[in-house]
């Protein structure tokens, strides 16, 4: 087995959250193959409690404690020197130091990044293979902040540029950039030459069909005689944020006056405090972190996924799916997906639809739905079937695998 370096901008476990799900199942494949050294940091002190699991799994790790207000503040510094304020959040000296070390005594043969602000790291770096995960292209959802207004547009907008920019340097220096949708890699292509396109492969993210087997059985969660409506997710994320308050003060009081014994779940950590504010409605909970999402999804009526702000794949779309649950979604929660409408999932954009379609969730028509939709994502998203495009771009030149990459986005 060689060595290979990975590096994430957040401890790759449990797998909780968005960037987690899909960093779990890549760095637990590429340990199977290779003698994995881990450089990381997390964010929220309870994680350090999972560190022994990932020092089992890894030939050696660096977890580094990363205090969020101090790296705002070291962030700012970037407005002065012209850099991606995303970059330095993550720029970390012991980090810098433990890459430097793991390089010179273990030599490994190749490295993979996950997150774009973590490029950096290795751009410069002598070894032979050097892959980045990108996942979604963050300096576009940087511009839809822009967009959207308000106080801190500017900012947003300067930190767009700069994070293209240094997204482009990445994609052109490394030997691979991987994207989650062709569409998302398609948002980079234009600003690279046709030699550099050549290195831009895309890996949908695949689901734990074992973990979330909706076959199992689970606790309850919800009272006795409610109807249970639930959005799941991080609940600190803006596009979260955003989605859970528009739900909750233009869909839930619709909800309300049709069925009154309906509540619409929040169930995600760190809940925003307008998230928390908005629990004091009778028809709404909020949640906080739980332990196990799947009780909520398996005893829930309805999965909803309301995003107006979106970018890349889903989880949150695919594990209520694979829970067997009828979804009713966005239209830019769904973008990045071919689901049938209407047949395996329900999609909705106005607070009349949501309730319409909810309608049809909590209608007999619904468990069919929900059925068909574990189907598809047994059929087309098993991580097993997604991750050999990694073997290959670590162990073979980039050019060679770009067919399969096609052939794997096509068939996802």
């Amino acid at each position: 087995m060689s060595d290979l370096l990975f590096l994430a901008h957040r401890l790759p476990y449990p797998p909780d959250k968005g960037d987690k799900i899909r960093a779990w199942p890549i760095l637990r494949h590429l340990a199977t193959r290779h003698r994995v050294h881990l450089g990381t940091f997390f964010d929220d002190p309870r994680d350090a409690a999972h560190v022994p699991v990932l020092e089992q799994l890894c030939a050696s790790v660096c977890a580094l404690p990363l205090r969020p207000l101090a790296a705002r503040f070291r962030s700012l510094a970037a407005l002065a020197t012209g850099e991606a304020m995303s970059a330095r959040y993550f720029r970390d000296r012991r980090l810098m130091a433990w890459i430097d070390e793991t390089v010179a005594r273990f030599r490994p043969r190749a490295t993979f990044v996950y997150c774009s602000a973590m490029a950096p790291y290795v751009t410069g770096l002598a070894v032979e293979r050097r892959v980045v995960d990108m996942v979604d292209l963050d300096s576009a959802k940087w511009s839809g902040y822009a967009e959207a207004g308000g106080p801190l547009a500017s900012l947003h907008r300067r930190e767009a540029r700069r994070l293209l920019a240094l997204e482009r340097r990445a994609a052109s220096e490394l030997d691979a950039t991987i994207f989650v949708s062709s569409a998302e890699a398609a948002l980079l292509e234009p600003h690279l030459s046709p030699e550099h396109v050549a290195r831009l492969h895309v890996m949908p993210n695949g689901v734990d069909l074992d973990h979330f087997d909706p076959n199992r059985a689970y606790p309850n969660p919800f009272p006795r005689g409610r109807r249970a409506v639930v959005f799941t997710g991080a609940m600190d994320y803006r596009p979260n944020i955003d989605a859970a308050l528009w739900f909750g003060t233009e869909v839930v009081p619709r909800l309300r006056r049709r069925w009154s014994n309906t509540d619409f779940w929040i169930v995600g950590a760190n809940p925003a405090r307008a998230l928390r504010r908005l629990g004091n409605d009778a028809n709404i909970r909020v949640t906080g972190r739980v332990a196990d999402v799947r009780p909520y999804l398996a005893h829930a009526d309805a999965a909803v996924a309301p995003l107006r702000l979106a970018r890349g794949v889903q989880n949150k779309v695919l594990e209520a799916m694979a829970m067997a649950k009828p979804l009713v979604a966005s239209p830019a929660a769904l973008a990045a997906f071919d689901f049938r409408r209407g047949d395996e999932v329900l999609a909705a954009a106005t607070p009349a639809e949501f309730v319409d379609m909810i309608a049809v969730a909590l209608s007999p028509q619904g468990r069919a739905i929900g059925a068909r939709a574990r189907g598809r994502v047994v059929a087309d998203f098993r991580w097993e079937t997604k991750l050999p495009l990694l073997d290959a771009l670590l162990e073979t030149e980039p050019r060679a695998v770009a067919a399969e990459s096609l052939a794997l986005a096509t068939a996802s």
